[in-house]
C-alpha cells in the first residue's frame, strides 16, 4: 500500500474521467484513514495526497491536530454520523463535514460556525437507498432541509450518499446527481473503493477511497 496504491487509484480515477470527457483535476481523491496510524498517513503525504476522510470526531482528535500542524495544506473531512452535541469539535477541526442529514444537526452546526467563526463546507447526506439502518436525509425531505440551511447560512456545496450494500451503485449515482441538479448544487459525494470508477463517470466531484489505499481496515 502507499505511494503504489495512490498512483494505481489516481490512474484509474484519471482514465475514467477522460472517458466521462471530464478533466481529473475536477476529482477530489479523499483517502479514508479511519483506524489508520499517522504513520500510514504520513506515507500517503508523502506520496502528494492533501485530502484525508476520518468516520469519527473522537478518532480524529487523537491523531489530526499533530498532523495538521506539521502539514498545514492538509484538508480533513468528516464523513461519518455526526452527533449534534460533537458540532463543536468538528468545526473546529475538520475542513468539510458530508454527514448533514436532519434540522437539529443544522441547528447545532449553525451554532458552532458562529462560536468558532470557521465555515466548513458541508454536504447533505442522502439515505438514496430508503434504509432504515443507515443515516442521511429522506429525499422527500431534501428540499426542507436545504431551505433550513440556508436560512442558517450554512454553506451547503452538495450531495452525499451510501449506496446499498451488495447491489449496483451506479443508478444510486445516477440518482444523486439528479438530485443536485434538481437543487443547484455542484458537489457530489460519492464512490468508495468498489465502485469509484463508475462514480467518477456518473459526475463524483468526491471520492471517499479506504481500502484501495490503505489496505483491509
Amino acid at each position: 500500500m502507499g505511494l503504489s496504491s495512490l498512483a494505481e487509484v489516481r490512474g484509474r480515477i484519471a482514465k475514467a474521467a477522460g472517458l466521462a470527457g471530464r478533466p481529473p483535476e475536477s476529482v477530489t481523491l479523499i483517502a479514508v484513514s479511519k483506524t489508520q496510524p499517522a504513520q500510514a498517513i504520513e506515507a500517503l503525504i508523502a506520496a502528494g495526497q492533501r485530502e484525508f476522510g476520518e468516520n469519527r470526531v473522537q478518532e480524529a482528535q487523537a491523531k489530526w491536530p499533530a498532523l495538521k500542524a506539521a502539514y498545514p495544506n492538509l484538508r480533513l473531512h468528516l464523513i461519518g454520523q455526526l452527533q449534534s452535541n460533537k458540532a463543536d469539535e468538528a468545526v473546529a477541526l475538520f475542513d468539510a463535514i458530508h454527514s448533514l442529514d436532519r434540522p437539529s444537526l443544522v441547528d447545532a452546526l449553525a451554532k458552532a460556525r458562529a462560536k468558532a467563526g470557521r465555515w466548513p463546507d458541508c454536504f447533505i447526506q442522502i439515505n438514496i437507498g430508503e434504509e432504515p439502518q443507515k443515516g442521511g436525509c429522506a429525499i422527500a425531505d431534501l428540499a426542507e432541509l436545504l431551505e433550513r440551511c440556508r436560512d442558517a447560512a450554512l454553506p451547503v456545496v452538495g450531495l452525499m450518499c451510501l449506496p446499498p450494500d451488495g447491489v449496483e451503485a451506479a443508478p444510486y449515482f445516477a440518482l444523486l446527481a439528479k438530485l443536485a441538479r434538481r437543487h443547484g448544487l455542484a458537489g457530489l459525494s460519492m464512490g468508495m473503493s468498489a465502485d469509484y470508477e463508475s462514480a467518477v463517470m456518473i459526475g463524483a466531484t468526491h471520492l471517499r477511497v479506504g481500502t484501495a489505499l490503505f489496505g483491509e481496515f
